[in-house]
């Protein structure tokens, strides 16, 4: 099981994802028994997981870290849960679970479908209210808007909202999915098919951001950062592991110099854990790892490079302004970032 690829299963060798969640969604107008109310629910991720990173970047980027509080799952799971192994007693401090299971378990005690990052759990009774991570982001932006930090960016304008779902939806399929289809190809045929629908998106998208800064334009959204998680672990983790290799992102110039750029923004590149993403995909994808050796490379310097790109625009954040450093308690351990070494 690997972030949302329980229950995900071979068609004619193909890799399918299971994308049934539990889709209830957390309001503001009294349209779902889940209302937006600050400090009730807790946002359960691992730095491991490129859905969970999009709600890690997009909750810091709007200011909702008082407001939603966040539990860490460690990098690795078994076959059961994602389990609190980073937190004192292996504990969660705030639900007092050892695994994610058991806020399923609460909701439904006959649930038996993947047990996924995110997941947004209500703290008074324990049960998740939902893991449904594409609405989820979206819901940060829209429906908790009286909470968002003074200054915080509009991450899905509404006059672009049609063209913007246009184009997250093909991110989605052909590149966050698209590396996993690699992956996790159950023949030669099925893998050449999907390498070569990976490869033809990325030029794609290469093309559309040669002569602007992020995907919308001139500022980021949150097209950005469902873009952004899958490649700040192409070179780390899916390039060899996922055999995604024709090239490293870092040997594409212009996708390579457009993740550098939102790798450097704060609230994107201090959200990522390389030694925690190495660990996940090659210590849990065993079937692809058997040996479950844990790679030293790649060198993750390359990050902090010199971009050029805010020569196409000056206003990454629109009107609004980057967001203040993380709480003490969520900060990525230095030696875990760009050049560090260390594994758990």
């Amino acid at each position: 099981m690997s972030e949302n690829t329980s229950g995900s299963g071979y068609v004619e060798a193909e890799f399918t994802r299971d994308s049934k969640y539990i889709s209830d969604r957390i309001t503001a107008d009294g349209s779902s028994p889940w209302p937006v109310e600050p400090g009730r629910y807790r946002l359960v991720v691992a730095r491991a997981c490129p859905w969970a990173n999009r709600a890690v970047i997009a909750r810091r980027l709007l200011g909702l870290e008082d407001v939603i509080s966040m539990g860490l799952c460690g990098p690795t799971h078994d076959e059961r849960s994602w389990t609190f192994d980073l937190d004192p007693a292996g504990r969660d401090p705030v639900l007092g679970y050892e695994r994610l299971q058991e806020a399923f378990l609460a909701r439904d005690p006959g649930y038996s479908r993947g047990i996924t990052v995110p997941t947004m759990v209500d703290v008074p009774s324990g049960a998740v209210v939902t893991n449904d991570f594409p609405q989820m982001t979206l819901d940060l932006s829209t429906q908790w808007t009286a909470h968002h930090r003074e200054g915080a960016p509009d991450l899905y304008p509404e006059h672009l909202r049609e063209e913007m779902d246009e184009v997250m939806e093909r991110i989605y399929q052909e590149v966050n999915n698209g590396v996993y289809r690699c992956g996790f190809s159950g023949s030669q045929r099925a893998y050449d098919k999907a390498y070569d629908r990976l490869f033809t998106a990325l030029d794609r998208l290469s093309d559309r951001l040669e002569h602007r800064r992020f995907l919308m334009g001139g500022q980021v959204t949150e097209a950005d950062i469902r873009l952004f998680t899958t490649l700040a672990r192409f070179d780390t983790v899916y390039h060899g592991h996922f055999k995604c290799n024709r090239q490293k992102l870092s040997e594409m110039p212009v996708l390579w110099a457009y993740a550098r750029d939102l790798f450097q923004l704060p609230g994107f590149g201090d959200t990522i854990d390389f030694p925690q993403i190495k660990e996940h995909y090659y210590v849990v994808h065993a079937d692809i790892n058997p040996t479950q050796i844990i790679p030293q490379g790649p060198d993750t310097s390359g990050w902090l490079m010199q971009h050029n790109r805010d020569q196409l625009s000056d206003r990454p954040w629109g009107d609004g302004t980057p967001p203040p450093p993380p709480p003490a308690g969520e900060r990525v351990p230095a030696d875990h970032g760009p050049g560090g070494i260390g594994h758990r």
